[in-house]
Order: structure tokens, then C-alpha cells, then sequence
């Protein structure tokens, strides 16, 4: 027997869809292709992109780093001008014979370091502590004759009396260096008293 196919029902019934009227261009703006229109879209948006990421700026180069001096209080300078004296004074005595003339000599490049190291807080008192450094690096290059206590502090004595052109050399040059110093600090100072005056109109 023969099995006739049926189609199966529609659900609902059947709607017929129209095409709609094509969309009619503005007055005044002529219509664009849609490839154009598309690269100018992509346009507007590459070019907002780029508005908005800032412009990268070429690093710039490594600055060569100076050595920074050391910075010194006011009782470390003198602590560091009478041991390097005390030093001096026993290298004197080992290897020139106590010779008061070498130890005066290097005396002088003790007082510039002293008078470059010291911080600006406390620059004043360098002038102050060589002369004491160069009293304490003396006790082993004065002569102390028998050795007494007497005879050392005669030798003492005599010492700081024979070799005051180098004591008083000394003690000059750490005090230029921190009137210079203390100058530049105070045009330093006003320079940027008056870089934060306003203006006047």
C-alpha cells in the first residue's frame, strides 16, 4: 500500500514579509559607501586613540653621579681631625725621628679635609678643634727629655712655641675655607628667597 506524505502544519499563519523603503540620505551630506564609511570610522577612532595615550619622551641620559663628600658633625670633624693627628704624630716619631717640621706639614692637608668634611649645621667650629688636634698629635714628637711628667709638658710647651707658624697656618686655612663655605650658603639661601617672591604686577 502506498503512504501518501503529509506536511506537517504550520503553527501559525503565514506572514508575508515586504521590503522596507530604502532610507533616504540627509539633505546637504552626501551618502558614503560602506568601505568608506568604515575607513573613516576606523580614522576617527585611531585618531582619538592616539589623542588619548600621550607621546612617549625619550629618557634621558644617566647623569654621571659625582662622589658626595663625607658629612661630618661638629664633634666627629673633632674627633676625626685628633685621631688622624694622634696618628700622624706616632708615624712622625717612628719613621723621621720626631722631626716637629713633617708633622707641621702634615698638618695642613689635615685641616683642609676637616674644614671640607664638616656639615653646614656645624661648619664654624673646624677652626675651632685643629688647633686641639694639633696639640694632641704633638705629645709623641715633643721632646720630653728624662720622660717625667714635668719634662713632657715642657716639651709640649716648647713644641706648640717652634712650630706656632704651622699652627696658626693651619688654623687660617680651615678658616678661609669655612668663610667661603658660610658665604655660599648665605647666597644660596637668598637666591631662593627671592626665586619664592610672587611676582609684582
Amino acid at each position: 500500500m502506498e503512504q501518501h506524505r503529509t506536511r506537517p502544519t504550520q503553527q501559525g499563519p503565514r506572514r508575508d514579509t515586504a521590503p522596507g523603503p530604502p532610507r533616504q540620505p540627509r539633505p546637504g551630506k552626501p551618502p558614503l559607501p560602506p568601505q568608506a564609511g568604515r575607513a573613516a570610522g576606523g580614522g576617527v577612532a585611531r585618531s582619538a586613540r592616539a589623542a588619548r595615550v600621550p607621546p612617549r619622551r625619550p629618557a634621558p641620559p644617566a647623569a654621571v653621579r659625582r662622589p658626595s663628600r663625607p658629612r661630618l658633625t661638629g664633634l666627629g670633624g673633632g674627633l676625626f681631625c685628633g685621631a688622624v693627628m694622634l696618628a700622624l704624630g706616632l708615624l712622625t716619631e717612628a719613621l723621621f725621628g720626631s722631626s716637629q717640621t713633617v708633622y707641621g706639614v702634615l698638618f695642613l692637608p689635615v685641616c683642609v679635609l676637616t674644614a671640607l668634611w664638616v656639615r653646614e649645621g656645624d661648619v664654624l667650629i673646624a677652626p675651632v678643634v685643629v688647633p686641639i688636634a694639633f696639640a694632641v698629635g704633638l705629645v709623641p714628637v715633643a721632646d720630653t727629655g728624662g720622660g717625667g711628667t714635668t719634662d713632657r709638658l715642657m716639651g709640649m710647651v716648647t713644641g706648640l712655641a717652634t712650630q706656632a707658624g704651622w699652627l696658626y697656618g693651619g688654623t687660617l686655612v680651615a678658616g678661609v675655607i669655612v668663610l667661603v663655605r658660610r658665604v655660599r650658603r648665605v647666597r644660596e639661601a637668598n637666591r631662593r628667597v627671592v626665586r619664592r617672591r610672587p611676582a609684582r604686577p
